[in-house]
């Protein structure tokens, strides 16, 4: 069955991925993009192929998004990780999927204040585009060559559209993976234990080293030295954009107008205040 890694974008999805592909994907526990790549994307378009449904028809594809997973579930006896930035949401009439799939949810959340510059970057927006586009609660990511139309909303209804899986979802925080790295990984092992699966003992040795080479300026190594495919291609070089570019030194207080501030505090203040974003009260 399938645990998604579900996050809103920008908010270091990239990051649990690569410790998690590092420790189940690879002999020795260090960091490859090769590995990383096993953990995939849904709504991938090779998930649907199998389907024989018309692509370009999105009712039809969100209709077969619970089709698709039976499918990825039936290939994979075991437990499945499948990243997305889907709210957990009903489009169209279709759930995006059910509790018969779904074995569990780890949702990273960060600091919407962080996420906006570094969703500007990454989608080549305006930071005014960017506030917008978070606040925005029928947004959605379109169509690549990899990925179907996903629906995302804005960033609190994607946070709180996940909370209904209840006991089956653990929600993490970007900061606490960055400063409290292996306390967050020893919890994401737990929860998934304390839900009966099976082969998830820990090793610490693996996960150690697994934590030592997704340092934030390894990755940054790895991807001056080995091509990310996840990154975007600029339209007029046609090179990729930097991906892995400020990480933990993405500090609002020092890239973020004091406008686009207080939009972001004003719409997401109940959020930010229950996870610890804002530190006054009503």
């Amino acid at each position: 069955m399938i645990i998604w890694l579900a996050s809103y974008p920008k908010s270091g999805n990239t990051l649990l991925r690569s410790i998690l592909a590092a420790y189940f994907y690879s002999n020795d526990g260090v960091v490859k993009f090769k590995d990383l790549y096993n953990i995939e994307q849904f709504p991938e378009i090779k998930h649907f192929k199998e389907l024989k449904i018309d692509f370009l028809d999105e009712k039809k594809v969100f209709e077969n998004f619970i089709n698709a997973q039976v499918n990825i579930n039936k290939k994979n006896n075991n437990l499945k990780f499948l990243k997305t930035h889907s709210s957990l949401a009903k489009v169209n009439g279709c759930n995006f999927t059910d509790l018969k799939n779904t074995y569990a949810a780890i949702y990273i959340v960060r600091d919407p204040r962080n996420v906006v510059s570094s969703f500007a970057h990454h989608y080549n927006l305006k930071i005014d585009e960017a506030t917008e586009a978070m606040l925005d609660p029928v947004r959605w990511i379109a169509k690549n060559d990899l990925v179907f139309k996903t629906f995302l909303s804005s960033w609190n209804m994607n946070y709180n559209s996940w909370k209904q899986l209840k006991e089956k979802v653990l929600f993490i925080k970007y900061e606490d993976l960055i400063f409290k790295k292996k306390n967050t990984l020893i919890k994401i092992f737990k929860f998934i234990q304390n839900l009966g699966a099976e082969g998830f003992q820990l090793n610490m040795l693996k996960l150690n080293k697994a934590i030592k080479s997704s340092d934030f300026k390894n990755m940054q190594e790895l991807e001056k030295k080995d091509d990310f495919q996840e990154g975007i291609v600029e339209k007029g070089s046609k090179k990729r954009k930097i991906f892995f570019r400020l990480g933990p030194k993405n500090d609002w207080r020092i890239n973020l107008d004091e406008k686009n501030r207080l939009k972001i505090e004003n719409a997401f203040k109940k959020e930010m205040l229950e996870l610890g974003y804002l530190n006054f009260k009503e």
